[in-house]
């Protein structure tokens, strides 16, 4: 990656529309998922031409930024921007949002997307390491390196096992999370439903009565759907008592009200319903594969990676939790794992075949990530979908690995995605038909894939992804060169023509717009270096790496303050990042003194220029685009 990761993260919320049109960020194993307000408003085209940048996908309500196995360190970087808010939006955000671009049963199933998402891809990370770990001692008992009886067998073993037992405790944060409900509090409420004492009625078979109403005791350890709607319900009711108790006793009382009245209410009917409703959707699923294996598990993967793609596989990894929860086992949804193989057997093909450097290095990692991780958006996103056959080949041969694996009864007892790490989940009943359906997914792809599914005619043009220092190639492009300036100061925005001022209102001093500071304070408006700062402390000039030149000047005639109220947090000279403090000054008393506080923004480099863009903004506040060049 050529751009270093702060970098790559301001481009990307600067094209997805700003810090203004991000409601929330999270992510995923490799990519950045925005819930925007207007999508309309992000410059797609752009951020898939970036280099860092695999893919854009618009699914669900969600406007996804696919990076690969540096997702991570980009969205550290991506929160770090002031504006931004980390996490997942509540609940309610997530109807709003789809209740207000999509209607009727597709308004439905974005919501439905949007909440499995928000719950289970905080926990993926852990779920997939326990499934490793899982497998890697399942492989080590069986051929009798490591004795299941052993002491270090069972701690390792628990340490892979923990968060399928304590499974609710986890669902209970991240739904928290998603629903608007006091984290806490949810998680007291999974850790009663999973209290040894109660678990070990269940298991002796006891008959408990709560003030005289039976009560169906079921084991909650490693289920899925009783503490995510026991949340849900918990979130209504905070939100209801917020509304109703006195705000004096409101944070003593409502912890109170809610854990006396949604665990029993969980015991009693959430419960038993979710129970009954998880049953009959794992029974679904296992009748399924059982009645007609081959043509069930054939078009199941076949679509699979159009599943993927459309972001709709989060309701069947769901269900499929759950299965594992019940039964110890699920066959259905395992049964897609060797289409990890397959991508990587694609774009294993493409490597080979190609001579070109950057596409060597890309499909390279991207195989590497799904062989060693079973990370496949890389190798799907920035290979097989992108040259379409390689993409074709996945389908069909993932189809047949599909039907050979629901034909031997193969299926995985722990949740982690399928690579070279992760077969020991997947030993048992049905093992040797999985090895098959791994190589046919690998070998098919691969093989077809390099001899008549790619050859480097397919390859596009260089586009704007060409680096940055590679000056010359650049000034032989006719790509259109844009440049945001973000707002050094927050307040009310005038134009330029209006301010009191006569040098700066008939533009000789420049271009731009004025702004009636809230605050006093003027930060950084893109990255540069500050190259005049007036002794008095009044105004300044920045330039930025990309050569613009702007002047900032606090009021008019504050020059006579002498510095007074005014106080310089850099030096002339000095490095700047953007929303780095420059100056920090007295508003109050500089306006006590008599002076206008109208602060213009002019550029002083506007013949490099051919039109600049001003905010239609009325009142602006920092990290929001106050001007643009072209």
């Amino acid at each position: 990656m050529s751009k270093n990761y702060s970098q790559l993260a301001q481009e990307i919320v600067e094209n997805v529309g700003g810090t203004e049109n991000v409601k929330s960020v999270i992510h995923c194993m490799t990519r950045l998922r925005f819930t925007l307000k207007d999508e309309s408003k992000a410059n797609t085209k752009h951020l898939e031409n970036m280099k860092g940048v695999i893919q854009v996908i618009q699914n669900g309500g969600q406007y996804q930024v696919v990076i690969g196995q540096q997702v991570g360190d980009v969205y550290e970087e991506v929160i770090k921007i002031p504006g931004i808010n980390a996490g997942n939006s509540n609940g309610e955000e997530v109807e709003e949002n789809s209740g207000s671009n999509e209607k009727g049963i597709k308004g439905l199933a974005s919501t439905l997307v949007n909440t499995i998402t928000g719950i289970f891809t905080p926990i993926l990370g852990v779920l997939a390491a326990s499934g490793m770990i899982k497998g890697i001692l399942i492989v080590l008992s069986t051929i009798g390196v490591l004795s299941s009886t052993s002491g270090t067998y069972r701690i390792l073993y628990a340490s892979s096992d923990a968060i399928y037992t304590f499974l609710p405790i986890f669902l209970a944060y991240t739904s928290a999370k998603r629903f608007g409900a006091n984290q806490f509090i949810s998680v007291a409420i999974a850790g009663a439903l999973v209290y040894p004492d109660l678990t070990a009625a269940y298991s002796a078979g006891e008959s408990l009565t709560f003030f005289g109403i039976p009560v169906v005791l079921i084991s909650y350890t490693s289920t899925v759907l009783p503490i995510i709607i026991a949340t849900y319900t918990q979130s209504k009711l905070e939100k209801f008592m917020k509304k109703i108790l006195p705000s004096v006793i409101r944070d003593l009382l409502y912890p109170v009200f809610s854990i006396l009245i949604i665990v029993p209410l969980a015991y009693l009917i959430i419960g038993p319903v979710t129970d009954w409703l998880g049953n009959s959707l794992a029974s679904i699923t296992s009748t399924a594969i059982n009645v007609a294996p081959i043509p069930v598990g054939f078009i199941l993967c076949f679509v699979w990676p159009l599943v993927i793609m459309a972001g709709i596989h989060w309701g069947f990894i769901a269900i499929a939790i759950n299965t594992m929860a019940i039964s110890g086992r699920e066959q259905m949804v395992s049964s897609t794992g060797p289409i990890n193989f397959a991508q990587a057997g694609a774009t294993l093909g493409v490597f080979l075949k190609t001579r070109n450097k950057e596409l060597k290095e890309i499909s390279g990692q991207a195989f590497i990530a799904a062989i060693l991780a079973g990370i496949t958006e890389p190798a799907m996103y920035g290979v097989t979908l992108k040259y379409k056959k390689p993409f074709y080949f996945v389908m069909i041969f993932g189809g047949i690995s599909g039907a050979i694996m629901a034909a031997s009864g193969a299926g995985a007892t722990a949740f982690a995605s399928l690579s070279i790490l992760t077969w020991g989940t997947y030993m048992g009943q049905g093992f040797v038909g999985f090895v098959i359906a791994c190589l046919v997914a690998f070998f098919g792809p691969l093989i077809c894939t390099y001899l008549f599914g790619f050859d480097d005619s397919m390859l596009e043009p260089a586009t704007s992804k060409t680096d940055n220092d590679n000056n010359n190639a650049i000034e032989n492009t006719s790509i259109e060169t844009t440049c945001n300036i973000y707002t050094p100061i927050q307040g009310n925005v005038i134009p330029l023509d209006q301010v009191s001022d006569k040098a700066f209102s008939q533009g000789a001093m420049g271009e731009g717009i004025a702004i009636v500071p809230s605050e006093g304070k003027i930060v950084a408006p893109f990255d540069g270096e500050l190259l005049v700062l007036f002794p008095t402390k009044h105004a300044l000039g920045l330039k930025s790496t990309s050569g613009v030149e702007i002047l900032i000047h606090v009021g008019f005639d504050t020059v006579n303050l002498q510095g007074k109220y005014f106080n310089a947090l850099v030096s002339q000279g000095d490095k700047v990042k953007k929303g780095q403090t420059l100056i920090e000054f007295d508003i109050e008393k500089i306006q006590e003194a008599g002076y206008s506080i109208e602060t213009p923004v002019v550029v002083t480099s506007m013949s490099q220029y051919d039109t600049l863009q001003l905010t239609e903004k009325k009142n602006i506040e920092f990290n929001e685009i106050l001007m643009n060049l072209k």
